[in-house]
C-alpha cells in the first residue's frame, strides 16, 4: 500500500470516527434534555396526562373559548414532545384526585371548578374576582396584600402554577393556568412552551407560582408576556384575617 493510499484511508477512518463521536454526543445531550423535560413536567415514556378544559362562560351552551383551544394545542405539543399521552376532560367530569398523572388546568376559577378546588386546597393567599357585575375589581386578582386589576386588552394577568401534592417523590405534579381572560390562559402555555428549560434549571422538582402580565393583548395577542414576579410565598400563604372591628359607643 503506497503512502498516499495510506493518507486516504487514514482519513476517511478519521472523519468516520468523528462523525461517530459527534453523533453520540449529539444523541446523549438530546436525552439529557428530553430527561430534564419529562422529570420537570412529570411525564416519563409512555405516561398519561390529563388536560382539563373549562367552559366558555360567554356562552349559552357549554363550549371552549378559541384562545383556550389554542392553549390546549400549545400544551399538547409539550406532552408530546415528551413521549407521553394525553387526556382531555371537561372541568365538571374529572372525577379523581391530585397528583395520580400530571395535570393542565386551563382557566380561571368562575369558568373552571377544577381550578377553584385546586386554589382553594393549594393558594389559599389567592382571591380572584368572579362577580359578573361591572365594576373595578371585576376579575381582579388579590394575592396576599396585592391587588391586580383587570385593564382588558392593555394589561391583563395570569398566573402560571406548578404545584405537587405533598411530599410524594412519585405524585405527579399539576400546572395552573388561571388567567383573567382566555387570551391570557394560551399566553401562559406559550410562556411554559418557551421557558420551560430555564423553569426546571430555576425550580427543579418544586411547586413555584408566577405571575404574567400580558400586554397590549389587542395588538399583540398572546406573545408579549412579563414576569412581575414569583408569588409563591405569598399565593401559598394563608390571606390575613380582617381584624374585628370593635363595636362604638353610643351616647343616649
Amino acid at each position: 500500500m503506497t503512502d498516499d493510499v495510506l493518507d486516504i484511508v487514514l482519513g476517511v477512518v478519521a472523519a468516520g470516527l468523528s462523525a461517530t463521536l459527534g453523533w453520540l454526543a449529539r444523541t446523549y445531550l438530546w436525552k439529557r434534555r428530553l430527561r430534564r423535560r419529562q422529570a420537570f413536567f412529570g411525564l416519563p415514556d409512555s405516561s398519561e396526562s390529563l388536560l382539563v378544559v373549562n367552559r366558555d362562560p360567554a356562552a349559552s351552551e357549554p363550549a371552549v373559548h378559541r384562545f383556550d383551544v389554542f392553549a390546549l394545542l400549545e400544551l399538547a405539543a409539550l406532552v408530546k414532545d415528551c413521549g407521553a399521552h394525553i387526556q382531555v376532560v371537561t372541568q365538571d367530569m374529572v372525577g379523581q384526585g391530585f397528583g395520580e398523572r400530571t395535570e393542565f388546568c386551563v382557566g380561571g376559577p368562575g369558568s373552571n371548578r377544577r381550578m377553584a378546588a385546586h386554589m382553594a386546597a393549594m393558594l389559599p393567599g389567592v382571591r380572584v374576582n368572579i362577580d359578573p357585575e361591572p365594576g373595578p375589581d371585576r376579575g381582579a386578582f388579590q394575592i396576599g396584600s396585592e391587588r391586580y386589576r383587570l385593564d382588558a386588552g392593555i394589561t391583563e394577568y395570569v398566573l402560571l402554577a406548578r404545584l405537587t401534592a405533598g411530599e410524594r417523590r412519585e405524585a405527579r405534579p399539576a400546572f395552573l393556568f388561571c388567567g383573567q381572560r382566555a387570551i391570557t390562559n394560551q399566553a401562559a402555555t406559550r410562556y411554559l412552551a418557551r421557558h420551560h428549560e430555564q423553569l426546571a434549571r430555576k425550580h427543579g422538582a418544586n411547586s413555584f407560582v408566577l405571575l404574567l402580565k400580558v400586554v397590549n393583548s389587542q395588538a399583540y395577542g398572546p406573545d408579549v408576556v412579563e414576569l412581575v414576579s414569583d408569588v409563591t410565598r405569598a399565593a401559598t400563604s394563608p390571606l390575613p384575617t380582617p381584624a374585628p372591628t370593635a363595636p362604638r359607643n353610643h351616647r343616649a
